[in-house]
């Protein structure tokens, strides 16, 4: 085991750990993503963060949207399929001072498709978890297939953002009050999703629903998530070889609703924390840079 600094920086927030010996010493967090730094420079965010911790003297590696053309520094995709043993020698050296994990591509005719943060997800989950596919849900869900350790292919699924964009800037949402918890309503989306080819025709229902009173008001965002990740779940387990169940990489703020979905769809489904992960993957690095 090595000393070693492992950040996690994306759009809207930053988390960083201090390794000692293969030991996590100290956690901070910030929500100066790259899109919120509020006038500040990379470098200066960087350096509130790190304060103290001896960044001169041991590895720091980040990975995330801070190597994105809106990031710190942009940092050229590693074109698939690719072993992700590949990642720790294709890292970018940024001012002297860290280390950026590139990010993952495919570009062909049917598919254009970018990550990044979940490639160092995937490193640890190879060895934690090992599947045929990998599901990391979040505002941009990704489905990954791998061969052992080589990413062959993977699609993104815009599930949460649509939910967002959806209940605060469309007329389904408009004029609701605050939502609550309703697993009856999550689950009546989930079986509607689920069982619909498409579900562009469903989404006017959400609102109708209500305003007929049909549905609780209160319900909707519910019944939206149902929807959304019931649809994405039974579609790309269609697209993807998920006979075998696939590895679900989440925080448990998601999991359970796709754990949820998942079981539904009859897809066998193991649990991995997306933390966890994503902390292993950066230790593989962090590892290789010291030999």
């Amino acid at each position: 085991m090595t000393s070693y600094i492992a950040i996690d920086w994306g759009s809207t927030n930053l988390r960083a750990w201090r390794y000692e010996n293969g030991e996590c010493i100290d956690e901070r967090r910030s929500e100066a993503g790259v899109t919120r730094l509020e006038g500040r420079t990379p470098v200066e965010v960087f350096d509130s963060v790190t304060a103290g911790w001896p960044v001169t003297s041991v590895p720091v590696v980040m990975a995330g949207m801070v190597g994105s053309n809106a990031g710190w520094l942009s940092v050229p995709y590693l074109s698939c399929p690719v072993s992700l043993g590949k990642l720790a020698s294709q890292l970018t050296r940024v001012e002297d001072k860290a280390w950026i994990v590139p990010g993952l591509s495919v570009d062909s005719e049917s598919n254009h498709n970018v990550m990044r943060g979940e490639e160092t997800q995937l490193l640890g989950a190879i060895t934690l978890a090992p599947n045929r596919v990998y599901v990391m849900p979040g505002t941009h869900s990704k489905w990954v297939v791998t061969e052992q350790d080589t990413v062959c292919d993977f699609r993104t699924v815009m599930t949460g953002e649509l939910h967002h964009l959806l209940l605060r800037h469309s007329l389904v949402g408009a004029g609701l009050p605050p939502q609550q918890a309703n697993e009856r309503a999550f689950c009546e989306g989930l079986e509607t999703g689920s069982n619909d080819s498409s579900i562009l025709a469903r989404l006017f229902e959400v609102r109708a629903a209500h305003v007929l009173g049909s549905r609780p008001r209160e319900a909707v965002s519910e019944f939206l998530s149902g929807l959304l990740i019931g649809h994405e779940v039974a579609l790309m387990s269609q697209t993807f070889p998920t006979s075998g169940g696939v590895t679900l990489i989440a925080g448990s703020s998601l999991a359970q609703r796709y754990q949820h979905a998942m079981t539904f769809a009859g897809l066998p489904v193991q649990l991995l924390d997306g933390d966890r992960a994503f902390q292993h993957g950066m230790r593989s690095i962090a590892n290789d840079l010291a030999d």
